[in-house]
């Protein structure tokens, strides 16, 4: 599975983003998907899954009820809807597949994209 992450960008407090996550392969249904994210000096970390069999999510903390990640599988897509956007969530943004249905763990993720750029100014 090859994945191509887009969307990043610069934004101001409070402004919206969509990433998206284009995946290649046959079998894009049948993997788990979460997006993490990694900002400067930090480790990367979890921000959210989407269960490839229920569409079942699950999100961190730090995201909860501004964030949702969703998928299409007919377009091999994954996407992370990122609204009221803080100066905190300034990373670069990975998306990943897992051969678990959902992961948290990012040891748990088999494949990932590249990574796209999220600033957010205050």
């Amino acid at each position: 599975v090859q994945l191509q992450a887009s969307g990043g960008g610069l934004v101001q407090a409070g402004a919206s983003l969509r990433l998206s996550c284009a995946a290649s392969g046959r079998t894009f249904s049948r993997y788990g998907m979460g997006w993490f994210r990694q900002a400067p000096g930090k480790e990367r970390e979890f921000v959210a899954t989407i269960s490839w069999s229920t569409g079942g999510t699950y999100y961190a903390d730090s995201v909860k009820g501004r964030f949702t990640i969703s998928r299409d599988n007919a377009k091999n897509t994954v996407y992370l809807q990122m609204n009221s956007l803080k100066p905190e969530d300034t990373a670069v943004y990975y998306c990943a597949s897992s051969y678990y249905s959902t992961a948290v763990d990012p040891k748990n993720y088999h494949y990932w994209g590249q990574g796209t750029l999220v600033t957010v100014s205050s």
